[in-house]
């Protein structure tokens, strides 16, 4: 992707925004005054924005926006990559034309973001240095996806004696989480459709189909048994692993809640866990598969596609 020039005078942007909460169908692209770096803070020109499940979540309806803090009108979006081109006083981590990536919760879709140096990605936003042989559209991914998974594997530590199942490992998370495990020595078993079984091997997982029988396919595929799991869509994982007597102390969940299980978070990953990715990335240790890019203003398609979680990767907006 060509990489746009750094123009630190302007007073224009364009931003996906809301009017009102809903689908694909409330997105907007709009011209906006560009935001200004105050004190402790950095402009960075977006180039990437990588998309979540969680970022048509929370826009969904007034209530769940609420629960994030949200109001209208809202931003959209909150993984980004791209260069900064404007540093406000007191920061001295950044420089104008250095190559940045992270999070800003729900305003990332936008030609530029101001980030606060010691925020965090629920609050100002959070900012790391690119590295080199990571590109932007790569580097776009690795937020939000790279911490929940970094998260989930903190809680159940697999290790070279494990046989960890992960559900739903074809998704955003999944791609990080399958390889953070290999790389640990894990042997991984994977759920997903019959139409993702080709990448979730090519990500060293051993595929199985989800659904019903779930438990009674594992236990043929893994007859000394399953150690520890993940589950990264609902509760089917969670409750499988335990009819297959894995303690609920290896089990966790990243977007339900079951008692006795400890969820993961993305916002409790451990310091430098993001960092530690994508250098995995830049060694060539670590891949992120994008299933599709769009132009921002196929914004609205571009979600339709992800809200299906039928894409094996991740979908990504250059702006």
């Amino acid at each position: 992707m060509q990489q746009p020039s750094v123009n630190t005078s302007a007073t224009t942007s364009r931003a996906v925004q809301l009017e009102s909460f809903g689908g694909p169908e409330v997105l907007s692209l709009r011209e906006v005054p560009a935001p200004q770096a105050g004190s402790g803070q950095i402009r960075v020109r977006v180039t990437a924005a990588g998309l979540n499940p969680m970022d048509w979540f929370m826009t969904s309806d007034a209530q769940t926006a609420t629960r994030f803090g949200l109001s209208l009108p809202s931003g959209f979006g909150t993984d980004y990559a791209g260069i900064v081109d404007q540093v406000g006083d007191g920061v001295t981590e950044f420089a104008a034309g250095d190559r940045v990536f992270g999070g800003a919760l729900s305003r990332a879709v936008a030609d530029h973001v101001v980030i606060d140096v010691a925020g965090t990605i629920a609050a100002g936003g959070d900012a790391h240095h690119t590295p080199d042989g990571v590109d932007d559209r790569t580097a776009a991914t690795l937020a939000i996806a790279g911490c929940t998974a970094a998260a989930a594997l903190a809680v159940v530590t697999p290790g070279p004696s494990d046989t960890l199942l992960i559900g739903g490992a074809g998704g955003g998370v999944g791609v990080f989480a399958v390889q953070l495990a290999r790389l640990a020595g894990a042997r991984v078993i994977g759920t997903g459709s019959a139409t993702s079984a080709d990448a979730l091997r090519a990500l060293g997982a051993e595929p199985v189909a989800y659904g019903d029988g779930l438990v009674d396919r594992l236990r043929a595929l893994a007859p000394a048994g399953v150690t520890a799991a993940i589950d990264l869509h609902g509760t089917d994982t969670a409750q499988a692993a335990r009819k297959l007597s894995v303690p609920d102390e290896r089990i966790t969940t990243i977007a339900a809640q079951i008692d006795g299980i400890t969820p993961a978070n993305g916002a409790n990953a451990a310091p430098g866990a993001i960092e530690e990715i994508a250098r995995l990335v830049a060694a060539g240790q670590l891949r992120v598969p994008i299933a599709a890019s769009f132009p921002v203003e196929q914004i609205r398609a571009a979600v339709e596609l992800q809200a299906g979680r039928h894409v094996h990767g991740k979908v990504v907006i250059d702006l």
